[in-house]
């Protein structure tokens, strides 16, 4: 029984074996890791600048910027809605590259500045969150892939540019004199609305036609000249997370007067790039993967041949560390209870089916013994010890026990 009171067992991992069995884990993360951070350097230039009119990147905007400066158009660039909205004005058109992007509060001031100037007015693909807003009579009805389309309206910028890199969402304007243009299915991924003072909003459902890598191919260039060029100043309206107006709470919005919270439906999921969440679910699937592959498959077991004989002290001793590595005393009492009445019984004469009866035994045991001298119930078949120095205890006691039965 000294195993139950070692200090130490020869069953805890060393730090050698430790390592041996996290390395090949830690060596697959690593390798998740750099491959993660090799993919976004190899991609990171594809969003740079993104409909950025100071970019030369593909997806930028810089081509059809010096196009427009040819035409004596210039372009100012913001990134705040104070900005947007105290430049815009009859004679000027203001793009905004991602109409999402702004909160509730932000659509409102800015529908509202944009609409009693008198200009143009151009979203690159607005979605739920922002369509109701800024163009209330036009509703989102799906999405398709951009391709070559040709215009099939009666817009003149459309007509003259020809066919054109349209698509991506597709609307439905139930206005008045609306024009839907470039249609997929009958829906179309232009439209263009009356505003007053003359003016009008412009939405188009992909902004291909603004690449660089794209202006030259079809009649691009010629639909991009014509709605961003038809007055002589274009502010492009890069909205931005920094933008102070963007944690402004409502002012006077009803249920979110004196709040301070805004009524938009940004959450922090939707901040989330997309391909952080694409790379968690995979790092799930691979942990779940690694975990079926070094998972042990449970099963019956199968008696073996040991190649070698081992000594009966080395066994008990082994089972006794792995009963005290688990703190299992009332396993270790229950066997040590066990083995004890099934060496008395014969001794006493007790059958093989009575051996663990206490009608049976304590009776037969208690003949052999002085009355008095022991609680053979509590001894026998009692509680689980408290503690390893119970359980000692408990050992000596049942070795003297069977002792003086086999003395009697």
């Amino acid at each position: 029984m000294t195993g139950l009171t070692g200090s130490t067992t020869s069953m805890s991992p060393s730090t050698r074996q430790v390592w041996n069995r996290v390395r090949g884990l830690l060596l697959v993360l690593l390798l998740l890791v750099v491959a993660g951070i090799a993919m976004a350097a190899l991609r990171s230039g594809d969003h740079h600048g993104r409909l950025d009119p100071r970019s030369v990147d593909q997806n930028g905007s810089r081509a059809v910027a010096e196009l427009l400066r040819d035409r004596g158009v210039s372009t100012r660039v913001v990134t705040t809605l104070e900005d947007a909205t105290a430049a815009a004005g009859a004679d000027t058109t203001v793009l905004v590259t991602e109409p999402d992007m702004l909160t509730a509060t932000q659509q409102q001031v800015f529908r509202s500045a944009t609409v009693s100037a008198g200009g143009r007015t151009v979203l690159i693909a607005p979605g739920f969150s922002s369509i109701g807003t800024l163009a209330p009579d036009v509703d989102i009805e799906s999405r398709t892939e951009v391709s070559e389309r040709s215009p099939r309206c009666d817009l003149p910028a459309a007509r003259r540019a020809g066919t054109a890199d349209l698509g991506g969402v597709r609307y439905s304007a139930e206005a008045s004199g609306a024009d839907s243009c470039y249609p997929s299915d009958g829906l179309p991924s232009l439209v263009r609305l009356d505003a007053p003072n003359d003016g009008d909003i412009v939405l188009l459902g992909a902004p291909d036609i603004l690449y660089n890598d794209r202006l030259d191919k079809h009649g691009n260039a010629s639909l991009a000249l014509q709605l961003l060029g038809s007055r002589p100043e274009l502010v492009w309206y890069i909205p931005s997370l920094d933008d102070p107006s963007a944690a402004s709470p409502a002012d006077g919005d009803g249920d979110d007067q004196g709040t301070g919270e805004t009524d938009g439906e940004d959450t922090f999921f939707n901040l989330i790039p997309g391909g952080w969440l694409w790379g968690t679910l995979q790092l799930l699937v691979a942990a779940v993967l690694a975990a079926v592959w070094r998972a042990r498959r449970l099963g019956p077991l199968v008696t073996e041949q040991l190649p070698v004989a081992i000594r009966a002290s080395e066994t008990t001793e082994g089972r006794a560390r792995l009963y005290r590595k688990v703190n299992a005393r009332d396993r270790a009492a229950a066997s040590l209870r066990s083995a004890t009445r099934a060496r008395l019984a014969p001794l006493l004469g007790v059958s093989a089916a009575d051996t663990h009866s206490p009608e049976a035994l304590l009776p037969a045991v208690s003949a052999h013994l002085p009355q008095g001298e022991h609680d053979l119930r509590e001894l026998l078949f009692g509680a689980p010890p408290a503690d390893d120095t119970a359980l000692v205890r408990l050992a000596d006691q049942l070795d003297a026990l069977e002792r003086e039965v086999r003395t009697s």
